[in-house]
Parts: structure tokens; C-alpha cells; sequence
């Protein structure tokens, strides 16, 4: 079942355009992953998905209905949770509380709030931290309280902005798991990532944005085989835009064959702007 249905959105601040005829869908029992290089409109269409921001053109259809102009609060009671890049703790509350704000808000559907809460704490592996301020906590934890807080809704379509970061290798692992079994319970997924490693094992399906356009959609195996996302993500010439063949040599003994697995830089290799999120 496509709960997320994004027609040519389009967004433009002024004379640049940071979105352009996007179309992308999320389908319930299902992870899909929203990737491309720094600057791509990744965030800024989950922004125009949650209501944060308004698009220049185009739709944003959820389980079928049009909410495009609907307000961000409005769409939340409909289904739609996230979390964000940068951390939007309530840092003066403890983890706990900040489960709970959310489990109270919609107290009609969670008739009990308070345990919802402690099954989260649990089910996300927070109880050594529930009692904690958030400001206080690392910041891998603190991205898994704004997950258990999103999920106090019981929301049917859960944005993840970068959650993995600050999450070490065996809990990026566990996270990996708890997303597929979040898609297993019927929701859909949608994650923006820059863990390519993440998002090759849990994706069923990804999309991938350059300078605003949508450049490919398929499964893992499909987008990382496409010659469009290579050239974005590697900056490899399309053999067919090549005017004259390019010289080779034999390679030494001692060289090995270059891996061409899809790959992020690692964070130091990161440039300060241009580069990736």
C-alpha cells in the first residue's frame, strides 16, 4: 500500500531552485531510503512532506489524500512522524518526559500514555537513560530518544533525517534491525542517510536526488549499478559523454583492482560545503 505519494514537487527560494519535479513514494511494510550528495533537497522535501515548508508546485498525497496545503499538526494526527538532522530534544526534560510529551499529545489514541512510554524506553534500549536530562546524554542516544519520541504517535509514516549519526557500529546494527521491524509492523519508512553501508542492507527501496532532481528509484542493486548515481555520487564520466577513449596501462603487480562498491567518504574526507551531509 503507497502511503506516501510525492508528485513533482518543486521548491525554488528565490532564484534557485532546491527541489525540481520531484516523485517519490513510500509504501507501507516497506524501508525506503531518500539519498544523494550535499545539497541534493533531501531534507528540504522532507520539509515540504511534514508541511515545514510550502512547494512552489507539485503534491503531496498521504494514503490517497491530497495534503498538500494541510498544516504540519494536522498531518501529524494523520500519521506522519519524524526526526530531525539536527537534534530537536527538549533538552531540559529527561528522556522519559520527552517520550511522554509525545505519548500524552495524542492521549485519545494512546489511552496510556505512561506505559507506551516505558514499552518505547525498553524497546529502543533507553533504560539506563531514561531518568537522564537529554542535554546530557551522547548524541547517539539522544537521536534514539527523538526516534522512541516520534514513535510515541504511532505514527504510519516515520521520516528519519540522518539517524544513524553518533550511533556506534553495533548500534548501528540494532538500528538497522529496528527499522526493518518498524516497516514489518506495516508502516512505511522513509530515511535520509549518509551510512551507505545502512542503507544498502535495510532499504527495499531508494531514491536518489542530484541538485534537486530525481536521477534514479529501484532497489539497491538497481541504484548502484546506475550510471547517473555513480557519476554523482563518484564523479565518473558516462562513457557515452566521453569525446576520446581514455589512455590505460598495465597494472603493476602490487595494484589491486579498484572496488567499485557505492560509498560515502569518510567524515574527515568531507569538504565544508559541496560535499556530503
Amino acid at each position: 500500500m503507497t502511503r506516501l505519494d510525492v508528485r513533482e514537487v518543486t521548491v525554488r527560494f528565490g532564484g534557485v531552485t532546491a527541489v525540481d519535479k520531484a516523485t517519490i513514494s513510500a509504501d507501507g511494510g516497506q524501508v525506503t531510503a531518500l539519498i544523494g550528495p550535499n545539497g541534493a533537497g533531501k531534507t528540504t522535501l522532507f520539509n515540504v512532506i511534514t508541511g515545514l515548508q510550502k512547494p512552489t508546485g507539485g503534491k503531496v498525497f498521504l494514503d490517497g489524500d491530497d495534503i498538500t496545503h494541510t498544516p504540519t499538526h494536522r498531518r501529524a494526527r494523520h500519521g506522519i512522524a519524524r526526526t530531525f538532522q539536527r537534534l530537536e530534544a527538549f533538552g531540559s526534560l529527561t528522556v522519559e518526559e520527552n517520550i511522554r510529551v509525545a505519548a500524552d499529545a495524542v492521549r485519545a489514541k494512546n489511552t496510556k500514555p505512561a506505559q507506551v512510554t516505558r514499552g518505547l524506553i525498553q524497546r529502543i534500549g533507553l533504560e539506563r537513560y531514561a531518568g537522564a536530562r537529554a542535554d546530557s546524554v551522547p548524541t547517539g542516544v539522544a537521536r534514539l530518544v527523538e526516534l522512541a519520541r516520534a514513535l510515541a504517535i504511532d505514527p504510519e509514516l516515520l521520516l528519519l533525517d540522518e539517524p544513524s549519526s553518533g550511533l556506534s557500529e553495533a548500534e548501528t546494527e540494532s538500528f538497522g534491525e529496528l527499522l526493518r521491524d518498524l516497516a514489518a509492523q506495516g508502516r512505511a519508512v522513509l530515511i535520509v542517510e549518509h551510512d551507505m553501508g545502512l542503507i544498502m542492507r535495510v532499504s527495499d527501496v531508494i531514491h536518489v536526488l542530484d541538485r534537486g532532481r530525481l536521477i534514479a528509484s529501484g532497489t539497491p542493486a538497481e541504484v548502484q549499478a546506475d550510471p547517473l548515481v555513480r557519476k554523482a555520487y563518484l564523479g565518473e564520466e558516462d562513457p557515452d559523454e566521453s569525446e576520446e577513449p581514455a589512455e590505460t596501462e598495465e597494472p603493476t603487480e602490487s595494484e589491486e583492482p579498484a572496488d567499485s562498491t557505492l560509498v560515502m567518504p569518510a567524515a574527515d574526507d568531507e569538504p565544508e560545503s559541496g560535499g556530503w551531509f
